[in-house]
């Protein structure tokens, strides 16, 4: 698809409520879980879809294993990491506590964390080079443990950012149907400043082409757009977490 010179974007679908909306929520971790809820279900009804159909991926990234506790009580079970060293520190006991819990690794992966990334989680999406692909696959095998995986695009072929080039992605994939890896989907990121939906009716069109079935787009700001085009995962963030502490 290549970069936009297109003006900057809130990344939400006209109407849509925004930053706005997440500055203005609800003033507790619980209220602003149902809120998200209810607007993905909103969405999804205005798209002709069951809500059902639309995963919320509660990304818990940066924030203390109490407010993930929170959540879990409020009854979601479905969290996404970025970093796996966060998700080894933060999650054995929660599981230990909640055994439905599942846990989606969505940052950027080393190989040489390929093994532990396996252990830790439930789902990989951030699938992105044939490197990465064979370690999994390799530390599938030692491990005796078979994760579902998404390879990420890069729609917006931006060189700072992960994800396989858009005409590289097909053969991305066949490398790692090659390898035996279950991919069930692509997973996206557009770029900050381009307006969202082309970059998700992009990984839309492409999954229909590879025969996948599951599409990991949409955050905070964009999900309600995201949902229009099809995700059936959505990945937030800050709607429900609030603001993350600053780097220290």
């Amino acid at each position: 698809m290549g970069k936009s010179a297109a003006p900057a974007s809130s990344n939400a679908a006209p109407g849509a409520p925004g930053a706005a909306h997440i500055a203005a929520g609800p003033a507790t971790l619980v209220g602003r879980l149902a809120a998200v809820r209810a607007r993905i279900a909103a969405a999804a009804r205005a798209a002709g879809r069951d809500p059902a159909s639309v995963a919320l991926v509660a990304v818990s990234k940066t924030m203390p294993a109490d407010a993930v506790l929170e959540a879990l009580a409020a009854g979601h079970r479905l969290f996404g990491e970025n970093r796996v060293q966060e998700a080894q520190a933060k999650f054995p006991a929660l599981r230990e506590r909640y055994p439905d819990l599942r846990l989606h690794l969505i940052g950027h992966l080393q190989t040489n964390k390929a093994e532990d990334a396996v252990a830790a989680a439930d789902l990989i999406e951030t699938v992105d080079r044939p490197k990465l692909a064979e370690a999994l696959a390799k530390a599938m095998a030692r491990l005796a443990k078979r994760v579902p995986v998404y390879v990420q695009v890069n729609t917006g072929e931006e060189p700072q950012k992960g994800g396989v080039a858009p005409l590289e992605a097909e053969a991305l994939l066949d490398r790692c149907r090659t390898l035996g890896l279950d991919v069930r989907g692509l997973m996206c990121i557009p770029p900050v400043d381009d307006e969202p939906a082309p970059h998700f009716a992009l990984l839309a069109d492409m999954a229909r082409r590879f025969g996948l079935a599951e599409l990991s787009m949409g955050m905070s700001g964009d999900f309600e757009t995201a949902i229009r085009l099809g995700a059936t995962h959505v990945r937030v963030g800050t709607a429900i977490f609030g603001t993350r502490p600053a780097a220290g």
